[in-house]
């Protein structure tokens, strides 16, 4: 009898919680989702800047999909409320350039802008921005 209510019980907290276990935390901790084929979205934390959304999709380009430094990374859904998770704001990104949109390389950092794009390390590299300040918080 323990047994099965013990099953049951690991049972219903996996459908609970089914986003929980996909989810990437990146370097900065902003968790980090695959959408679709090919499309990840960045969820944000309380307190974040567009280099944060960057850096959780370069930090995820290169340690889960294993992608070069030099890989371009395009925002292709800008700043908005999340799909993943509900009542946070999310940010999609792709390997891949969104068809139709100007993909040149700008100089500000915006989350705003589909089609704009920095290449993966450029992107993980806004991680250790705030290294000093996150260091203390750490758990």
């Amino acid at each position: 009898m323990t047994r099965r209510k013990t099953v049951l019980a690991l049972l219903g907290a996996g459908l609970l919680a089914p986003g929980m276990a996909l989810a990437f935390q990146a370097f900065n901790r902003f968790e980090v989702y695959p959408v679709s084929k090919g499309v990840i979205e960045v969820v944000n934390r309380n307190g974040s800047a567009p280099k944060d959304f960057w850096c959780g999709a370069g930090d995820y380009a290169i340690r889960v999909l294993r992608t070069s430094a030099t890989q371009r990374i395009y925002l292709v859904r800008p700043v908005g409320p999340a799909v993943t998770v509900q009542g946070r704001k999310g940010v999609h990104y792709a390997l891949q350039p969104p068809p139709g949109v100007n993909t040149t390389p700008g100089y500000s950092v915006s989350v705003k802008v589909v089609g704009d794009n920095m290449t993966a390390s450029m992107a993980q590299n806004y991680c250790y921005d705030r290294l000093e300040e996150d260091f203390w918080l750490r758990p």
